[in-house]
């Protein structure tokens, strides 16, 4: 399945129980395990798909709170991916500094990352997760110092913030 049919036969987030693992090279890059798109789950690796088509696991939830984030930004994809893409360009001169900081540091991906072992805390929240609205107001340093706290980064190295 292409990125268009997946725009195209898109749902509203809150009209998504469950998204579906599919096997996309193109849209799911080397490096990393998978990408939520339009209510769809792209992973590289077929056996990457099925596990996460047959139990819950770390990486599906996280992955599920994502589509929670997009039912909390007026349960719309485009706008959650406009805010999203937003947070990253903000962050992106990071990337000089330390590779991949802007997508780590985007508030969205902190509230996935922080809660993603814990398989229970999408179910505190009926209409979206609302967790990344408290790290967009941090600054990009405590952000920093939060996700090392949090073990989700590496420490510093000639980054400047401590």
């Amino acid at each position: 399945m292409n990125l268009l049919t997946a725009i195209i036969k898109a749902k509203r987030p809150s009209r998504i129980k469950d998204m579906p693992a599919l096997v996309n090279t193109f849209l799911c890059r080397k490096g990393f395990s998978g990408i939520t798109l339009f209510g769809r789950i792209f992973t590289n690796e077929q056996g990457i798909a099925d596990y996460l088509n047959a139990r819950n696991s770390v990486m599906k939830n996280h992955e599920m709170i994502h589509l929670r984030q997009a039912q909390n930004t007026a349960n719309n994809w485009l706008c959650f991916y406009a805010l999203y893409g937003y947070y990253w360009l903000k962050g992106a001169c990071l990337n000089r500094k330390r590779k991949n900081l802007a997508y780590y540091l985007n508030p969205f991906e902190m509230e996935a990352y922080i809660h993603e072992g814990n398989l229970r805390y999408l179910e505190q929240f009926e209409k979206g997760a609302p967790g990344w609205r408290e790290y967009r107001r941090m600054s990009i340093p405590k952000r920093y110092r939060l996700m090392m706290k949090k073990g989700k980064i590496p420490g510093p190295s000639k980054s400047g913030w401590r």
